[in-house]
């Protein structure tokens, strides 16, 4: 049994299996939570898992996807996709499956959304050369980045062979190319929406977000907005308003996120602006809208990052007027952790896929599931504890 450091005193919950967390006095026992090491580096033919992605179709089945880094943890070398499914909720997991094995290539940054409409998963990523680093893409040496789409028609279990799609989604000046990584959406006109980001020199000043739109399912697509500069990685939420936010990865050097907003559906976004509730190390973050249905529906945003200056202390956020403020927070991991995605089950409760270990923040990925009861509603809350406090 582990324990969940649990910022707002109010979870009073029972922990299982999964990422050990550091010893803190604040710690208050977890209940309602379900942990599990989903992948762990070093087995399953891998010497690295890395960056997590989750998504729930319409079946309700989970896919729980990453990258398996054959040789190690490098952003390069010969990278796969790989996913196992739950049909339980994410009390069991089916066999991993490769998706994609390009040779010594890398594919990388999952990006996948589920067309509520149809029930086909929609699995946008990116190809490199597995040799050449971004440094040197930068350097406009070695091939560039591709920009590819693959899709299941069958909850998840076979996958169609990958299109290419850079020709619809990218510009020339964009050296640099990733998608997401973590889920993707649909709007609430059946408009998928990838978040992405571009590099168009080696200055942080040439650092951007965008996104790339399909309007039929993702059979065709269309490069969005652009916004930055000096953020890239990203993720994106419809508002309750129908506003699209962009939540940014940012390198001003104030260890805060950024956000965006489009009117528009992703066409174009507002000028950046930091969210100074939002502590980051520089590292990919998640975000997700739900309904919480404890004591009557409330609509709200959860979050989920390593808050800290370090890759450390993954904690889980909730806001409830669509990110103004966040007065919620609570740590599932209190050592190293770093990516994470979000995603919301059939049932209502919430998963977080994330990346931690006790070492380094790359031992396993972890799935912790818990319930909306567990989800620190604002009645008989007490104040968090400021993360600067501890």
């Amino acid at each position: 049994m582990h324990r969940f450091i649990v910022v707002a005193a109010m979870l009073g919950l029972l922990a299982a299996s999964g990422c050990a967390t550091r010893k803190d006095d604040s710690a208050q026992p977890a209940a309602d939570i379900h942990q599990a090491a989903l992948y762990v580096s070093g087995k399953g033919g891998y010497a690295s898992y890395r960056i997590p992605a989750l998504v729930v179709t319409k079946q309700g089945t989970l896919l729980a996807f990453c990258e398996g880094r054959v040789k190690g943890s490098s952003d390069n070398g010969n990278i796969d996709l790989v996913l196992k499914r739950s049909t339980d909720g994410g009390n069991t997991w089916l066999p991993m499956q490769v998706l994609v094995n390009d040779q010594t290539n890398a594919c990388q940054n999952p990006a996948p959304v589920v067309d509520q409409r149809t029930g086909d998963i929609i699995l946008p990523f990116t190809k490199k050369d597995g040799a050449t680093s971004e440094d040197a893409i930068l350097r406009k040496e070695g091939p560039p980045i591709s920009v590819w789409v693959m899709r299941s028609q069958d909850d998840g279990a076979t996958w169609s062979t990958p299109v290419e799609i850079t020709s619809q989604v990218s510009k020339p000046e964009f050296l640099w190319y990733a998608t997401g990584p973590g889920h993707s959406i649909q709007l609430r006109d059946g408009t998928l929406l990838v978040p992405c980001d571009n590099r168009v020199g080696p200055e942080v000043d040439h650092m951007f977000s965008h996104a790339i739109l399909s309007k039929d399912g993702g059979h065709t697509w269309q490069l969005g907005g652009i916004a930055g500069p000096k953020v890239n990685e990203c993720i994106a939420v419809e508002l309750a308003d129908g506003r699209v936010c962009l939540n940014m990865r940012s390198y001003f050097g104030d260890n805060r996120r950024r956000v965006s907003f489009s009117n528009d559906g992703g066409l174009s976004w507002t000028p950046v602006q930091v969210a100074p509730a939002l502590v980051e190390p520089v590292c990919q973050a998640s975000i997700l809208r739900v309904q919480l249905k404890q004591g009557g529906s409330k609509d709200a945003l959860i979050f989920s990052n390593p808050a800290s200056t370090k890759r450390e202390r993954m904690t889980v956020r909730l806001s409830y007027d669509s990110g103004m403020t966040w007065p919620i927070a609570w740590v599932l991991h209190g050592g190293p952790a770093a990516y994470s995605d979000l995603a919301s089950l059939k049932d209502g409760s919430i998963a977080c896929f994330y990346e931690c270990g006790e070492k380094n923040p790359y031992e396993t990925i972890t799935f912790a599931r818990f319930s909306q009861k567990g989800l620190a509603l604002s009645t008989g809350a007490t104040p968090p504890v400021k993360l600067g406090d501890q």
